[in-house]
């Protein structure tokens, strides 16, 4: 795709997409808001937070399930996950962030209607109440960023009927930076706990340095890339397609951009 001169005019913008596990740790996550603060330019900030709906779930007495690293969202999960990922965790980045200087706002997909999903329809699996990404509004989160705030995004969306859905934060990660590319010069980060894209997991100095569509297909056949880290590279690709510059999947500790996976067309 030809890239139009005006690209390069571009303001940057950083989105970092970033697990549950360091945002769900005191120490991890106080170094990443630090980091976080430090990311020049304009930025977005993704989280999970899974491990907390899961305990706050089982405090509650009520099973978690679990389908390929999928979160079955029953009604009663449903409310589980929008009081952890709508509430407690993200508007503990929201406090932390403000304790930096940093202007951040919290936003779930029904705020302001800046994501709109789709229920997804039962198949093979009945996921519940999951919804798949059908229109993020990057017009608005363009305003929104160039007035100098900064978006925290929670992995919840809604149907435009009054729903909430549970959705996978690398795709709204994803999903959002396809929709900021007109608007800006968009670099996105995964970052998570290892240095990057490994060919063993077991063995941090196997990271995967560039990695292209060839690359992925192969280490997807002979089970080298699995589970999901599939989905995460899918997304990448699919931004990059899109028009995002630059995506890296990295450690929660680099997202200065600096080292990690590379994935490029």
């Amino acid at each position: 795709m030809d890239i139009p001169i005006w690209n390069n005019m571009k303001e940057k913008l950083t989105i970092i997409k970033v697990g549950g596990k360091i945002v769900e740790e005191p120490d991890s996550l106080k170094q990443l808001l630090n980091d976080f603060s430090q990311v020049t330019g304009h930025k977005v900030l993704v989280h999970g937070g899974g491990r907390s709906a899961t305990k706050l779930a089982s405090d509650l007495g009520i099973e978690s399930k679990m389908v390929n690293g999928r979160r079955i969202t029953d009604a009663d999960m449903l409310n589980v996950v929008t009081m952890v990922y709508g509430g407690l965790v993200n508007k503990k980045i929201v406090a932390g962030l403000q304790s930096l200087n940093v202007n951040a706002l919290g936003l779930t997909g029904a705020d302001m209607n800046v994501i709109r999903s789709v229920k997804r329809p039962v198949k093979d699996v009945d996921y519940g109440f999951v919804g798949d990404v059908e229109t993020v509004d990057g017009k608005l989160l363009s305003k929104l960023i160039k007035k100098g705030i900064v978006p925290v995004m929670a992995p919840l969306t809604h149907d435009g009927k009054g729903n909430l859905l549970n959705t996978n934060a690398d795709t709204i990660a994803g999903e959002t930076a396809q929709s900021l590319a007109p608007y800006f010069d968009v670099t996105l980060i995964f970052c998570f706990e290892k240095k990057g894209v490994l060919k063993d997991a077991d063995d941090e100095n196997s990271m995967i340095p560039i990695l292209t569509p060839e690359i992925f297909q192969q280490c997807r056949e002979d089970g080298t890339i699995s589970g999901g880290m599939i989905p995460k590279l899918e997304n990448s690709f699919a931004a990059l397609n899109a028009g995002v510059s630059k995506v890296i999947i990295t450690l929660a500790t680099a997202i200065d951009g600096e080292s990690g996976t590379v994935i490029q067309l």
